[in-house]
């Protein structure tokens, strides 16, 4: 298998790259790339870049561009994941399955009952983490466009902006949906999403929502919706809710 790198600025065909060192690194001590081996590249913008290396070495490894291929591995349906951050492996997790699984918007979100706390420096270190982590899953399951990962936001403010969304243009296209345990509602009862609409899903902390956020996000616009009749943790719950619209509506 090709190895494929995600290069952070634009790309065009037959010029020269030089990967970051990173990459550099990586092709060379962990896949022991050597001159000549060939290599795809994506900036994620969408489609990949066909080349060869034609140098490597303490500088860095050169890349000869050769072909554009306008490959699209996205799912045709647009799914926003709104995770409760959790303990670092388990949101780590959910961030890596959720890109292989085809989410298109990522929000992390600090509600009542989340155990992690992140403010300044720490929320800025964390949020490069997640986006490294993104970056990896697109460079290993093939997609060519990164999911886009938005900025750490109170549960209670994300609602707020989606409850003023709401007033000023009615309920929101799509789906927008709340895991709960004590939900009657099934996915699979649920209407087909329209082309273009967004599945939005909501997912809490170790916890669970309190009961004024749950209010909260019925004034939204969220339904509550169970999976199945057990309880699922939440780096399971999200990951099975994607798994089984992508099964319903998507490309599974």
């Amino acid at each position: 298998m090709t190895a494929r790198f995600f290069h952070p600025s634009s790309i065009c065909n037959s010029e020269q790259i030089t990967l970051t060192s990173a990459n550099s690194h990586h092709a060379i001590q962990v896949l022991r790339l050597k001159q000549g081996d060939s290599i795809t590249l994506f900036d994620g913008t969408g489609g990949e870049f066909s080349g060869h290396l034609v140098q490597t070495g303490k500088s860095g490894c050169v890349v000869q561009i050769k072909s554009h291929l306008p490959i699209k591995r996205e799912s045709p349906l647009a799914i926003e994941l709104a995770q409760a951050i959790c303990a670092n492996e388990k949101m780590d997790w959910i961030i890596q399955k959720a890109v292989e699984q085809g989410v298109t918007r990522i929000q992390p979100l600090i509600t009542r009952r989340t155990l992690i706390r992140l403010d300044g420096e720490r929320a800025g270190k964390r949020w490069q983490h997640w986006q490294n982590i993104i970056i990896a899953a697109c460079e290993q399951c093939g997609r060519n466009t990164l999911p886009q990962l938005l900025p750490l936001l109170s549960l209670t403010h994300w609602l707020e902006q989606k409850l003023a969304e709401k007033q000023q243009h009615g309920n929101p296209a799509g789906h927008h949906i709340m895991l709960s345990p004590v939900a009657s509602l099934r996915l699979a009862e649920l209407p087909v999403p329209q082309p273009g609409e967004c599945f939005t899903l909501l997912t809490g902390p170790e916890g669970g929502f309190a009961e004024e956020e749950t209010d909260i996000a019925r004034l939204a616009g969220f339904i509550p919706i169970r999976l199945g009749s057990r309880i699922l943790r939440t780096e399971s719950a999200a990951l099975a809710a994607i798994a089984a619209a992508q099964t319903l509506w998507g490309d599974y």
